[in-house]
């Protein structure tokens, strides 16, 4: 636990470090290789500590979503780095020639983190190592619910960076409130909408720029010719991926056609079948639900579309609150105002909402905030485009789920109530930096030549205004 006394100092040591010695190409490049490497050695000491949080998580999925994407994520940093940090020459613009134009990649100094429980590594060491690379020193704030993998962290940045690089402050909602408002020089937070607020208001003291990943209700719109069994393939790993805990799964699906809505189900029925069999045993590749009260929320939320008399269909065995278990579940048409319809589920608990048409499904989707990500299928490119053009979302993957979170060259982020700026590659890169805007004047200028008194420069005037 980390004293709240000491997180003004800590952040001052590490600010007073980088002004002393800001990293350099070198140092940068060789900071993300001893990271890559103590996690690739490491890896099964991560995945254990994950699974010892979450009572139990698919050590599959860990190495897939907590290992993979972070190595990934610095491999593509290290393979652009150098091109990333040379400036960068832009016009200047005739008027004011000869002079010359340039953008440089400025770190901007120490970087908070608050990373949060679903994905414990990924969500703390991609934005860490995108602000290393950005040449900063890094704050990170591991979530407390997930407190193994936090002090695995803690360890493991111990390891790769002296403390006055990099500092991990461990604790509860009120380290992280008074970490918040530290005068950080940017910040990153990934959690809900509901805290992102108190964070941006926490931030707003300092006027401290931030980065924030939120959540939000993510649709899935399945056009009328899409085949439903390639559609419940693709929603079943989105939604039961981390039995659902997940910031981009599939909130719910909007189907175009209530003639298809049996053999969608049927479908999504057998791939919970042919992935987690019954559920029986250890169930070793579905995840547990985090903790109690998480397990309570979804269970007191799918009890009131029962009592509101949606009809329920678990699709393997019941529920297990003492292994905190919970099925993967459809709601078929649900009412707008249940709290499945109207907050963000994050667990294995899927709406399905029938529909006239791809009109209707558009107009569904835009009457609530913009979501996080939105996954549009068809095989008709023009009702792909049809979405694409009358809606909004932070990301989109057409004709599948989540995979848009793993394609390094494109930036990851939310829009309005799903979040605000982005990171991942280059995004991230420029994001968790300044973007110096350099000029450089000439020996010999016309702009020498632009001062009073105006009467001897007119006609010069003059053209310039052409």
């Amino acid at each position: 636990m980390t004293a709240i006394a000491d997180l003004a100092p800590t952040l001052q040591r590490l600010r007073q470090a980088w002004q002393a010695d800001k990293p350099g190409h070198a140092q940068r490049r060789d900071d993300l290789r001893r990271l890559r490497a103590a996690l690739m050695r490491r890896l099964p000491e991560m995945a254990d500590a994950i699974a010892a949080d979450f009572g139990h998580r698919s050590r599959d999925e860990s190495l897939l979503a907590d290992g993979m994407t972070v190595l990934a994520a610095i491999d593509h940093l290290l393979r652009h780095l150098r091109g990333w940090m040379k400036p960068r020459r832009v016009g200047a613009g005739w008027r004011l020639w000869p002079a010359r134009a340039q953008l440089r990649h400025a770190p901007l100094g120490v970087v908070g983190v608050i990373s949060p429980w679903n994905y414990p590594v990924n969500l703390a060491l991609v934005p860490l190592a995108t602000a290393i690379a950005a040449g900063n020193h890094v704050f990170l704030k591991p979530s407390e619910h997930t407190p193994r993998t936090a002090r695995f962290l803690h360890s493991l940045l111990a390891e790769v960076f002296p403390a006055t690089r990099v500092a991990v402050a461990e604790g509860g909602s009120e380290v992280a409130a008074a970490f918040a408002a530290l005068p950080l020089d940017h910040l990153v937070f990934t959690g809900s909408t509901e805290v992102g607020r108190k964070v941006m208001a926490a931030a707003a003291a300092n006027l401290t720029p931030l980065t924030l990943e939120l959540g939000g209700k993510s649709p899935a719109i399945v056009c009328a010719g899409y085949p439903p069994e390639q559609a419940a393939a693709r929603l079943a790993t989105g939604k039961w991926f981390n039995a659902g805990q997940t910031c981009i799964a599939p909130d719910y699906v909007l189907l175009v056609g209530r003639q298809r809505r049996d053999a969608l189900v049927q479908a999504l029925r057998a791939q919970v079948a042919a992935r987690y069999g019954g559920l029986q045993g250890d169930a070793e590749d579905y995840t547990r639900i985090v903790n109690d009260a998480q397990f309570a929320r979804l269970q007191r939320w799918l009890d009131e579309a029962r009592e509101r008399g949606c009809e329920v269909l678990p699709l393997a065995a019941a529920h297990d609150p003492a292994r905190r278990l919970f099925a993967p579940t459809l709601v078929l048409d649900p009412p707008d105002d249940i709290a499945l319809m109207r907050e963000e589920i994050f667990g294995p608990i899927l709406p399905v909402r029938v529909v006239d048409s791809l009109e209707q499904a558009i107009d569904f989707v835009n009457a609530r905030p913009r979501p996080l990500a939105l996954y549009p299928f068809s095989r008709d490119r023009s009702e792909v485009e049809t979405v694409l053009r009358h809606t909004l979302a932070g990301g989109v993957t057409v004709n599948d789920t989540l995979l848009h979170f793993a394609a390094e060259n494109l930036p990851f982020g939310g829009v309005g109530a799903s979040g605000i700026g982005a990171y991942h590659g280059r995004a991230g890169f420029d994001a968790l930096g300044k973007q110096l805007p350099v000029l450089w004047q000439a020996r010999f200028g016309a702009t020498d030549l632009l001062r009073p008194p105006y009467r001897r420069v007119r006609r010069m005037i003059d053209w310039l205004l052409r």
